[in-house]
């Protein structure tokens, strides 16, 4: 897995309980797997389609720095499924793992349409 971007938790981010809110973690983890997919597929026309289970390991806190990670599960016609990862960039800790993201990209009439890549094995 590689770890392509970082951002600092601010207090702006905390919830209630003054950790990390899930939503907008949640929110982070989409916007780096759109931009890893777009960057896999060299293509902008993407949507996310589905998240697995949402596992949350550990907290974060106020001033941690954490890491998001991605890599490529699979390839289909029309879609990419990616994994990711995020960490504590100090402790190493796991904070969330989501075994599958797929995004499925689209023609101008937002319709499933082949990408054009295709995964060798």
């Amino acid at each position: 897995m590689k770890f392509y971007s970082r951002k600092l938790v601010k207090p702006q981010d905390l919830n209630s309980r003054g950790t990390l809110f899930g939503g907008k973690l949640l929110g982070w983890i989409d916007e780096e797997a759109a931009i890893f997919v777009m960057g896999q597929l060299n293509k902008k026309s993407i949507v996310t389609k589905f998240m697995s289970e949402i596992n949350f390991i550990n907290s974060a806190q106020n001033g941690d720095i954490v890491e998001i990670g991605m890599e490529v599960v699979s390839i289909g016609r029309t879609s990419i499924t990616v994994r990711c990862m995020v960490r504590n960039k100090i402790s190493q800790a796991e904070i969330i793992r989501i075994e599958k993201i797929v995004f499925v990209h689209l023609d101008q009439f937002g319709k499933p349409t082949p990408h054009g890549i295709i995964h060798e094995a």
